[in-house]
């Protein structure tokens, strides 16, 4: 699993799918995550337009088919496991590179799909520093320092583009 959080980490643009204005929800939690390390990130939700960490606001996107740069993406994944199955149906139908499900996110069904479709890149299920499976903010900053990742550009918010 390590060499699949590095792959994970290797891309050059992210996205957050459940990502949610709710302060509460993990999906804000995560997506806020990504924003203080200033990576490049774009929220997934169908039913919100934009969302706002801090001072700056993300354009979310309504499905993994409307992620830009997909190839170069790696997906986290923080919704309910019959949600999640179809957003990795939808993410490797659209040549999303890699893909993390959230603890709680995912079923045994979920977890054999990302496993037989994202090849050495799907992260999720046992493992990991924390008591429930591998989980971004926990094992987060592990993995970019695994990938070689640069954390001292902090207060650029980058954007992935088509």
């Amino acid at each position: 699993m390590e060499a699949a959080v590095k792959k994970f980490f290797s891309s050059s643009c992210f996205a957050v799918a459940g990502a949610s204005q709710d302060t509460h929800k993990y999906g804000y939690k995560v997506l806020a995550w990504y924003h203080e390390r200033s990576l490049p990130v774009t929220p997934l939700n169908p039913r919100t337009p934009d969302i706002t960490i801090r001072s700056h606001t993300y354009t979310a996107v309504p499905s993994a088919s409307a992620i830009p740069s997909p190839a170069t993406t790696s997906l986290s994944i923080i919704t309910p496991p019959p949600v999640t199955l179809r957003i990795l149906r939808e993410a490797k139908e659209a040549g999303i590179a890699a893909v993390w499900m959230q603890p709680g996110s995912f079923d045994a069904e979920g977890l054999e799909f990302a496993k037989k479709n994202f090849k050495g890149a799907a992260i999720g299920g046992k493992g990991g520093r924390g008591g429930e499976g591998w989980c971004v903010l926990v094992d987060g900053d592990e993995g970019l320092r695994r990938a070689n990742r640069d954390l001292e550009r902090k207060g650029e918010y980058l954007l992935c583009r088509w």
